[in-house]
């Protein structure tokens, strides 16, 4: 079987467009096509013999959408299908702006643009800015597709549990998901980790040893901070996704590899590829879609529904009650800036489990610099709650604008401080 290649399905086998080449990849259940995006031209989708791509889906309507390859980047619409068109889990009304790495849902058929068009870079194509839901939703679509994933985001944001949703959601789920740390090892030991090597292939080979690669088979191979591997190592990576098999060190014969191949940095690897220190033919391979996992600063909305099942999993493993989170811990949590994102949430809050002894957990158990410490601290932000309010009006987005916090937070905080809800009084 081919490296990329789904077993249920027919052999997928992407080899990533050159740059300057452009190409829309359509695959579904029981095909693939792959056509070039010509600048100027229009490639209907659909299930009719007249279309330009052929979707055999009974998903599929007629004449589905269009995809027009006009300027520099490429725009899907779609035709007044019955199914509707969406992308990145949205359904688009009229024109819309598909992205390098973006999926699209036409139908049950899903359509991603690989390569590149003139001077655009690849696009993230993570946190589509809906939500968190339509985020799960687009980790579902790329999960059941064959393509390559490359993970983006800041130390600690959670990109290996990003790879790890998408290998669990996937048809690989039931093959191993094997992991490799690209900065762990100097390049001859990352090589002998990632390639296998024979009996005597070097001093210390005392026994044959079977690669990563080899170990992922059926599965996924999950390459950690891929920003770091030396430039012989990619090269080396580089033939086994074009050859879809691996030759050991000192081996004579390769042996073949189906294996779906992840990645993740906190690296800039388009200032990597222009500094000569990254393949941009290995990046094209690996970035098939490109995930964008943004800083907790930046969606804050899930700072309390993590430290929540953080506490969870934290109680459980301890075999004691789940302790609350007081209005005031609350503040604090909001209130800090986690440079250190996810992991230094789930941190945090395990130490304040243990300081707090199964007790309610107060902003002094949770060590933060930026903690609202003090007796009156609750009381402070419950009076900045209520100025807010009164100035805004009862216009909950207004007043929600002038504390700095989402509205769906100044909810959460009118119900935690037993504020009765306002009503707007916009004139």
């Amino acid at each position: 079987m081919a490296v990329g290649s789904d077993e249920k399905t027919r052999s997928y086998a992407f080899d990533a467009a050159p740059p300057g080449r452009p190409r829309v990849v359509v695959f579904w259940d029981g095909g693939t096509i792959t056509r070039d995006l010509v600048p100027g031209q229009d490639l209907v989708l659909g299930r009719g013999d007249e279309c330009d791509i052929q979707i055999l889906h009974k998903s599929v309507s007629r004449r589905h959408a269009v995809l027009r390859a006009a300027g520099s980047t490429p725009v899907l619409e779609d035709l007044g299908s019955a199914n509707g068109t969406r992308v990145n889990g949205v359904p688009i009304e009229g024109p819309c702006p598909l992205t390098i790495g973006q999926v699209a849902e036409v139908g049950a058929a899903f359509v991603v643009v690989q390569g590149e068009i003139g001077p655009q870079r690849a696009a993230s194509s993570g946190a589509p800015g809906q939500g968190h839901a339509q985020f799960e939703h687009f980790l579902g679509l790329i999960a059941n597709s064959p393509l390559s994933v490359l993970i983006i985001g800041e130390t600690g944001v959670g990109k290996e549990v990003t790879a790890e949703t998408i290998h669990r959601r996937s048809r690989r789920a039931s093959g191993p998901l094997v992991r490799l740390n690209c900065a762990a090892f100097p390049q001859t030991l990352l090589e002998g980790e990632l390639f296998g090597y024979e009996k005597g292939a070097f001093t210390g080979a005392l026994h044959a040893k079977p690669g990563l690669i080899e170990s992922a088979d059926g599965g996924t191979l999950f390459l950690d901070e891929v920003g770091e591997m030396p430039a012989t190592t990619q090269a080396a990576l580089l033939r086994v996704l074009e050859a879809r098999e691996v030759l050991r060190l000192g081996a004579l014969r390769p042996v073949a590899a189906d294996v779906r191949i992840l990645s993740a940095t906190n690296r800039d690897l388009q200032g990597l590829i222009a500094e000569g220190k990254f393949r941009r033919d290995l990046y094209y391979r690996l970035a098939g879609v490109t995930v964008n996992v943004v800083p907790l600063r930046a969606r804050r909305e899930r700072i309390v529904p993590l430290a929540k099942t953080f506490l969870e999993e934290g109680a459980r493993n301890a075999g004691i009650a789940v302790p609350t989170l007081s209005p005031a811990a609350v503040t604090s949590l909001h209130r800090h800036t986690w440079p250190g994102n996810v992991r230094e949430l789930r941190n945090v809050i395990e130490r304040a489990l243990a300081l707090a002894e199964g007790g309610r957990i107060e902003p002094h158990h949770l060590l933060l610099d930026d903690a609202v410490l003090g007796a009156h601290a609750e009381e402070d932000e419950r009076q900045r709650v209520v100025r807010a309010l009164e100035e805004a009006q009862g216009n909950q987005t207004r007043a929600a604008e002038i504390l700095g916090i989402s509205r769906r937070t100044l909810i959460n905080r009118i119900a935690e401080y037993g504020l009765p809800r306002p009503r707007k009084r916009d004139t």
